[in-house]
């Protein structure tokens, strides 16, 4: 008969597995990044370090450009980010503008251009 009780072995000796992303405080998983990176046939071989070092990369830019969408959504008295706060971050922030200039977002609008703008 079984009471439920397991049979031999202490019970609070049971490990938990801590992922890579958990080890590294990211929120991107880093085995995900991994597999795509060997998966994608990049280079022969892969670091350990280099889907760490992508992650940590990755969410710093989603961060940056998320924090400035949402500034944006704030001065316009909106609650929710659209497509249009993303635009205006990006195309408002020097650095990310020059790292994003041919992307174009989906009903992201265009940013106007002035006659004393002009190049």
């Amino acid at each position: 008969m079984a009471t439920g009780k397991s049979s031999g072995g202490k019970e609070g000796d049971k490990k938990t597995t801590k992922t890579r992303s958990a080890k590294a405080g990211l929120q991107f998983p880093v085995g995900r990044i991994d597999k795509f990176l060997r998966k994608g046939q990049y280079a022969k071989r892969i670091g350990a370090g280099a889907p760490v070092y992508l992650a940590a990369v990755l969410e710093y830019l989603t961060a940056e450009i998320l924090e400035l969408a949402g500034n944006a959504a704030r001065d316009n008295k909106k609650s929710r980010i659209i497509p249009r706060h993303l635009q205006l971050a990006i195309r408002n922030d020097e650095e990310l503008d020059r790292l994003l200039e041919h992307i174009t977002i989906s009903q992201g609008a265009c940013t106007c251009l002035l006659w004393s703008e002009r190049p």
